[in-house]
């Protein structure tokens, strides 16, 4: 099987360990990355990535903002999730935001194996424990349905609102003008169909959020 891997995850032993479950099923092809930046940086130097295995938890990702800024920069590269935490509306939210997988770090080899197969083969992939999950979460797959929408520049500048930034602010971090930051936003509200930036925060805050 041909394809290039990304080990996205902060723990160097646990990499170490995906490397070898992966070394069998893919090849050599493997890059690994331990911080959400490390991450967007590799998909851009590299861009016949197949599949990224993305930790819930590491620097720079807090949640699945992780998962949203790679589903809007890169739509084409399949993304799979690797936690600890097996918490059903997690897993909800991240296959509403485009996760075609969803794996436990205390997966076996095989496990992982048949994700990767399943995956590849444009099928989704969760563990036994939520085979029976059931999509009761309306409210917040109708926001990551909007989420999806949003440029990547338009979620940079969400992410930045939800953090409480002005718009001078935004613009001095993003290297942009105020007016264009307000374009920005205008076009989120309209987007998210919220009324202002507060409740858009706050929404974008609860979609990304990881309960433990």
């Amino acid at each position: 099987m041909k394809i290039r891997v990304l080990i996205a995850d902060d723990h160097p032993l646990f990499r170490a360990a995906m490397c070898q479950a992966l070394s069998d099923i893919v090849g050599p092809n493997i890059l690994q990355a331990s911080t959400l930046n490390e991450t967007l940086c590799q998909l851009d130097a590299n861009p016949d990535i197949d599949l990224v295995f993305l930790d819930v938890k590491m620097p720079g990702n807090d949640g699945l903002i992780g998962l949203s800024e790679v589903r809007a920069r890169y739509p084409d590269v399949l993304v799979v999730m690797v936690t600890a935490i097996e918490e059903a509306n997690l897993i909800r939210k991240a296959l509403s935001l485009g996760a075609c997988g969803f794996i436990p770090k205390s997966a076996s080899i095989e496990c992982i194996a048949e994700a990767v197969e399943r995956v590849l083969d444009g099928e989704q992939w969760l563990p036994e424990s939520a085979a029976n999950l059931t999509n009761d979460e309306t409210d917040t797959d109708d926001f990551s349905g909007k989420l999806a929408m949003l440029t990547p520049h338009q979620l940079k500048v969400l992410r930045m609102v939800a953090d409480g930034l002005l718009n001078k602010q935004i613009a001095y971090e993003l290297d942009i003008s105020e007016s264009t930051v307000k374009q920005h936003v205008s076009a989120v509200l309209r987007k998210l169909n919220v009324i202002n930036r507060t409740k858009a925060g706050i929404a974008f805050k609860h979609a990304m959020a990881v309960h433990e």
